[in-house]
C-alpha cells in the first residue's frame, strides 16, 4: 500500500486513472481547500463556492480515465475552477436579465393570468432548447447572447480560436431556428 501523501502531482494522476481511491483521495485532501479558498474569493457566496468545489472533484472521479492535464495537477484544478467560477457568474447575469426582463414585462403589460402563463410557457420552451445545445455549443451560445460577448472575448475566455466560436455560434443558431420555428424570429 502507497504512503499517497509522498507521492507527486503526476503520480497521483496516474494512479486515480487506474481507478485508485486513494489516489483522488489524496488529491482531494491536497487541493480542496485551495481550490474552495481560489473559488470563494471570486464568488464571494460560500455555498456556490462549496458546489463549484464539490462539483470540480465529481468530474474529476467520473472523467479521471479521460482528464488531459497539459501542466500540472494543480493547474489543471484551478483552471477548471476558474472556468466553473466564469459559467456560474454567467448564468447569475443572465438570471438577473432575466428578472429584470421579467419585471419590466409586469410593469408594461398587463398581468394577466393569460400573459403569465403564456410568457413563462415560452420562456421554458426557449430555454429548454437552450439547454438541449451540446455543452460547449451551450456555453459559447450564453457568453455571445446572454452575456453579449464579442467571438474574440469567447475564444480568448474559453481558450479557442475565434473561428470555433464562430462555427459553434453558426450550429447553435441552426439548430435553434430548426426547432424553434417561427419563434426564433421573433428573438434572435
Amino acid at each position: 500500500m502507497a504512503n499517497y501523501s509522498e507521492l507527486s502531482d503526476q503520480e497521483l494522476t496516474a494512479l486515480l486513472k487506474a481507478d485508485d481511491h486513494g489516489a483522488f483521495t489524496e488529491i482531494y485532501h491536497r487541493y480542496q481547500a485551495s481550490t474552495y479558498v481560489f473559488t470563494y474569493r471570486r464568488m464571494r457566496d460560500r455555498e456556490a463556492a462549496k458546489d463549484i468545489v464539490h462539483e470540480l472533484f465529481l468530474k474529476v472521479w467520473t472523467m479521471r480515465q479521460e482528464l488531459k492535464i497539459k501542466s500540472t495537477l494543480a493547474g489543471y484544478l484551478y483552471t477548471a475552477a476558474k472556468n466553473s467560477v466564469l459559467k456560474a457568474i454567467s448564468h447569475e447575469q443572465v438570471a438577473e436579465r432575466y428578472i429584470d426582463s421579467f419585471q419590466h414585462y409586469i410593469d408594461t403589460f398587463s398581468d394577466t393570468t393569460d400573459h403569465l402563463v403564456r410568457h413563462n410557457d415560452l420562456q421554458a420552451i426557449i430555454e429548454a432548447e437552450i439547454a438541449a445545445l451540446p455543452p460547449r455549443m451551450k456555453l459559447v451560445f450564453e457568453l455571445s447572447r446572454k452575456s453579449d460577448l464579442s467571438r474574440k472575448q469567447i475564444a480568448e475566455q474559453l481558450d479557442i480560436s475565434e473561428e470555433t466560436v464562430k462555427a459553434q455560434m453558426h450550429v447553435a443558431l441552426k439548430t435553434l431556428k430548426i426547432k424553434l420555428g417561427p419563434l426564433f424570429t421573433l428573438l434572435f
